[in-house]
C-alpha cells in the first residue's frame, strides 16, 4: 500500500473521530432541561446541581468548554467519573483488560472456524458437508449471542459443571484457571462471526473455483494445499477481509450481552452502568474509545487489502 494511500485514510480516520468528537461532547446538551439537574436526581440540592455544573463546566461558553474538553482528550485527561474518585482514564484502563481478551479470542475463534469451515464448504460445494456448513451458517447468524451464551453456561457450568459460568481472572493466576475463565464468552461472541464468515468464505471460494486462472493452475498441474493457498485463498480472501472487518466492530456491541450473561466487569460492564448512573464523562469516553478502535480496525482492514492484493496498494 502505498504511503500516499496511508495518509488519505488516516486523514479520513482523524476527520471522523472529529465529528465523533463533537457529537460525543453534545451527549450531554441532548439531555431535555437542565443537564446538571438531571444528572444531580430528584433530591439534589441548590449546592449539588451547581457542584455538578461547575465540574462538567457548564457555566462557560459552549464552544470554550468544547475545545477544553477536546484539549484534555487530545492529553489523554478524559475527566474524572462523577461517582467516584477516580480518573476515567483510570476507570477504563481497569476494565479494558478483560474486554479485550474476550474480544482478540472471539476473533481467533470466528477465524478458526469461520474460514476453515468455508474453506471446505466451497471446495466440495454441492456435498453432504456444503449443506452441512451451510444450514449451521445460517443457524449461527439467527442465534443472538445472549441466548448462545446462556445455552453454552447451562451445558458446560451448570449441567457438568467443566466451566465456570461467571467471572474473570488475570493470566497470573494461572493459565488453566484464566482459560477455562474466557472460553466461554469469547466462543459465545465470536460464533456468530464464524457463520457470517463461514458463509462469506463459502461463496467467495466458490467463486474463486470457476476462475480462468483456477483451471489455468489446475492444467499445469498445481493441485491440493499449495492450489488452495496460492491461487483460491488469497484471491478469496478481499471479501472476507472485510466482513471481519465489519464483524469486529459490531463486537464492541455485542461483548456489552457477553459480559452482562457471564458476570465480567469490563468495558461492557462499565458502560451499562454509566448510563444508568448518567455518569456522563465516563459515557463520552467509552463512545470515542468506540470510535477510535472502528477507525484502527478499518485501517488495519485498508492495510491487509494493500497486502493481500497488490495492485490496491497503488490506487
Amino acid at each position: 500500500m502505498s504511503t500516499r494511500m496511508i495518509i488519505r485514510r488516516l486523514g479520513g480516520g482523524l476527520l471522523v473521530l472529529w465529528l465523533v468528537s463533537v457529537l460525543t461532547f453534545l451527549l450531554v446538551y441532548l439531555i431535555p432541561g437542565d443537564p446538571a439537574e438531571v444528572i444531580a436526581g430528584e433530591n439534589a440540592t441548590v449546592a449539588d446541581v451547581q457542584r455538578i455544573r461547575t465540574e462538567l463546566g457548564l457555566d462557560r461558553p459552549v464552544l470554550e468548554q468544547y475545545f477544553t474538553w477536546l484539549s484534555g482528550v487530545v492529553r489523554g485527561d478524559l475527566g474524572h467519573s462523577l461517582f467516584s474518585d477516580k480518573s476515567v482514564v483510570t476507570s477504563i484502563s481497569e476494565a479494558a483488560p478483560a474486554t479485550l481478551v474476550i474480544a482478540i479470542l472471539a476473533i481467533v475463534v470466528a477465524v478458526l472456524i469461520g474460514v476453515t469451515a468455508g474453506t471446505v464448504a466451497g471446495l466440495t460445494q454441492g456435498s453432504r458437508l456444503d449443506r452441512a456448513v451451510s444450514t449451521l451458517a445460517t443457524l449461527g447468524i439467527a442465534m443472538p449471542s445472549f441466548w448462545l451464551a446462556m445455552v453454552l453456561v447451562s451445558f458446560f457450568s451448570l449441567t457438568n459443571n467443566w466451566l465456570p459460568a461467571t467471572g474473570y481472572v488475570e493470566m497470573g493466576e494461572g493459565f488453566g484457571t484464566w482459560l477455562s475463565h474466557v472460553i466461554l464468552p469469547s466462543t459465545a461472541l465470536g460464533l456468530a462471526t464464524a457463520a457470517e464468515l463461514a458463509r462469506h468464505t463459502r461463496g467467495c471460494v466458490a467463486d474463486v473455483l470457476t476462475r480462468p486462472y483456477v483451471r489455468t493452475a489446475r492444467a499445469r498441474g498445481a493441485s491440493g494445499a499449495w492450489l488452495v493457498r496460492r491461487h483460491i485463498l488469497r484471491n478469496a480472501a478481499i471479501p472476507v477481509v472485510t466482513v471481519l472487518g465489519l464483524q469486529a466492530g459490531r463486537m464492541l456491541g455485542g461483548v456489552i450481552v457477553i459480559e452482562a450473561v457471564f458476570g465480567i466487569s469490563g468495558l461492557g460492564t462499565l458502560a451499562i452502568n454509566s448510563v444508568f448512573q448518567r455518569n456522563y464523562p465516563v459515557i463520552q469516553a467509552y463512545v470515542l474509545l468506540s470510535a477510535v478502535v472502528v477507525v484502527l480496525i478499518n485501517l488495519v482492514v485498508d492495510l491487509a487489502y494493500g497486502w493481500i492484493n497488490p495492485k490496491v496498494r497503488t490506487a
